[in-house]
């Protein structure tokens, strides 16, 4: 699972990988409603939001992401807190980090969809960000 590596993205109209959406993991449910509202202004209407819950951790990235906009809003989370966004332009993804730390908000963890970790399930990918998170902190 470790064949992961981080990439800088730089602030271009390029548009990432898969299907425009994003994944919320660990929020509880009174935040999803202001998360969505967030995430409109910064990215748009057309973007999907899936709060994820323990109940789809083992289904893949690539099946969360074909799941309708708003599954899982208001469903309690003790995922680990982390944003997956798929589809976005590499220069929405810096707006959105930006404004997502402007904003105040609870630190998480963050990743991007690729061709690879598409078919990992949900689980896996956390588990994975958690490694690299905890490895770039003894590195500091």
């Amino acid at each position: 699972m470790s064949n992961s590596t981080f990439s800088k993205v730089e602030a271009t109209d390029e548009r990432m990988y898969g299907p425009r959406g994003l994944i919320a993991c660990g929020y509880p449910p009174e935040e999803h409603t202001p998360l969505t509202q967030f995430l409109e202004q910064v990215l748009g209407m057309e973007t999907a939001v899936c709060f994820a819950s323990e109940q789809i951790q083992e289904q893949t990235l690539k099946e969360i992401f074909a799941l309708p906009h708003g599954t899982g809003t208001g469903t309690p989370s003790n995922l680990t807190r982390a944003m997956v966004i798929s589809g976005c332009t590499q220069r929405e993804l810096h707006t959105l980090m930006s404004g997502y730390r402007q904003a105040g908000l609870p630190p998480q963890l963050w990743a991007t969809l690729t061709p690879i970790s598409e078919n990992w399930s949900l689980n896996a990918l956390l588990a994975e960000l958690v490694k690299e998170s905890e490895a770039m902190n003894r590195k500091k």
